[in-house]
């Protein structure tokens, strides 16, 4: 849709889609108002009244985008998307350009990935390496380079742990910030990207949202590297929109529970996001022994289930819907604590959890998808019900879906197991690898599971409701063991 857009394009003819991915750069920070500022009448005169801000400050409360309304308002008018354009440039929002006209980008920033970088992220101030005396700029000495990110207040509770990363023949920098890195620095690191398994002695981890994961050292340090890739089905622009997000997400939120991000490249033939390395894996391939590993036992599950649920609430506490819960984004350090990651496809809601917002692309995994997220509805309530799933699995050992399998979709289990007529019960469903659980902490989590997957969201739980009953269960397992 978004190729046939050019700067002639009048803007009350763009896609529905195409409103909706501007929405998602300019409506968290209210950076829409940075826009309806600029926009003038043929006069010269301001169109917009601070009074009219304040009513499409307004539709917030009511779960509607203001970028949108203010698009489809403004389109009345014969203005373009090359006006657009111009006041995303003059206010450097060229993540937002480049949805309208990819090929923006290319025109107006410089070569250098340090320039761009601080470009695409205008709020983001690049700190330089002056150690370079040439009057030519060294890209060796300038090879990382740190990125001070905003200082924001984090939520009460809240665990912000602040990545130390080493430089090349400097004293460690520590910043709450990420490292803009070259590509060739992450070829280095990680042996060319080398595709052979870990286990083979290769530094391919395994597949990740949107891209390939591989193991790199950096300053000794473990780290992982996800290469993006454009596959048939997400297009250059698309993966660009997936890559600033995940960026955008983790540098606003950061959670003992959220996969912690130490980096990324733009400069090379891939975009790479760099990540600390999770000893553990994910938690699908725990739950499978994945590498002969041992199965996890009964109390490791309900921590990491109870981990992942405070990540949630951590998310959708901060007006974020993760959008592509599932076992393999629940990734587990070297203590098994759950880390939850890729953040590609999380939407900002607008000031209230409760809101609902629509999209023409569904995105999402089917075997985790709620009925609502399959007609284009974004709401918290479905990585409610993508949790259910997950709990499932913790229960069962059991992929979310296997084609050899009755009924394929490990989400309809429940049924089988709550009616009468069928012979599997809750006790033949719980993983046979597992032998320290007790029947009734099994109930409660398979009850919790089952309240997840309510086929109306309204009658599901909310996940501040979900962890405090995850909780009750970790608390018994303990009282339990002393």
């Amino acid at each position: 849709m978004s190729n046939s857009v050019t700067s002639a394009t009048y803007i009350r003819h763009l896609s529905y889609g195409l409103r909706r991915k501007l929405s998602d750069f300019l409506d968290p920070q209210d950076r829409w108002k940075d826009v309806i500022v600029s926009i003038r009448k043929p006069s010269g005169d301001l169109r917009y009244s601070q009074h009219h801000v304040r009513r499409f400050e307004g539709l917030l409360a009511q779960g509607r985008s203001p970028t949108v309304e203010l698009l489809n308002d403004w389109g009345t008018t014969n203005c373009t998307v090359g006006e657009l354009v111009d006041i995303l440039k003059s206010h450097k929002l060229l993540a937002a350009a480049c949805v309208l006209i990819p090929g923006i980008i290319s025109l107006i920033l410089p070569s250098t990935s340090a320039v761009r970088t601080s470009l695409l992220f205008p709020n983001v101030p690049i700190k330089a390496d002056n150690s370079s005396k040439s009057t030519n700029v060294n890209y060796s000495a300038l090879s990382t380079r740190i990125l001070e990110e905003r200082e924001a207040p984090s939520p009460p509770g809240s665990s912000v742990q602040r990545p130390q990363i080493v430089l090349e023949d400097k004293e460690p920098v520590h910043t709450g910030g990420f490292s803009s890195f070259l590509y060739n620095e992450l070829m280095k690191i990680t042996g060319n990207f080398d595709d052979r398994p870990t286990s083979d002695g290769g530094s391919r981890l395994g597949e990740g949202g949107f891209g390939t994961v591989y193991r790199g050292l950096l300053n000794d340090t473990p780290v992982a590297v996800k290469k993006l890739n454009s596959m048939d089905d997400i297009s250059l622009d698309e993966l660009q929109v997936q890559f600033n997000q995940e960026i955008q997400t983790l540098k606003v939120l950061k959670h003992e529970n959220l996969v912690d991000m130490v980096g990324f490249s733009c400069d090379g033939q891939h975009p790479c996001l760099v990540y600390a390395f999770m000893a553990n894996g994910s938690l699908l391939d725990r739950l499978a022994c994945k590498d002969d590993t041992p199965p996890l036992c009964w109390r490791q599950r309900c921590l990491i289930a109870e981990g992942t649920a405070r990540g949630l609430e951590y998310l959708h506490c901060n007006h974020h819907i993760h959008r592509d819960v599932k076992s393999a984004n629940i990734l587990l350090d070297d203590q098994f604590v759950a880390k939850i990651s890729d953040f590609g496809l999380t939407r900002a809601s607008a000031k209230q959890t409760s809101t609902t917002m629509m999209t023409e692309r569904i995105v999402g995994t089917r075997a985790y998808m709620a009925p609502e997220a399959l007609r284009g509805e974004i709401t918290p309530k479905s990585d409610v019900f993508s949790f259910g799933v997950v709990l499932l699995e913790i229960l069962s050992g059991l992929p979310p879906a296997d084609e050899n399998r009755e009924p394929q979709f490990l989400m309809e289990a429940h049924y089988d197991i709550d009616d009468e007529d069928e012979d599997l019960t809750l006790e033949d469903f719980v993983d046979k690898k597992m032998s320290d659980w007790e029947l009734c902490q099994v109930e409660s989590v398979y009850s919790l599971a089952c309240n997840c997957l309510h086929e109306r969201k309204i009658r599901r739980p909310v996940i501040k409701q979900v962890l405090s009953e995850l909780k009750g269960v970790v608390k018994s397992i303990s009282l339990d063991s002393q």
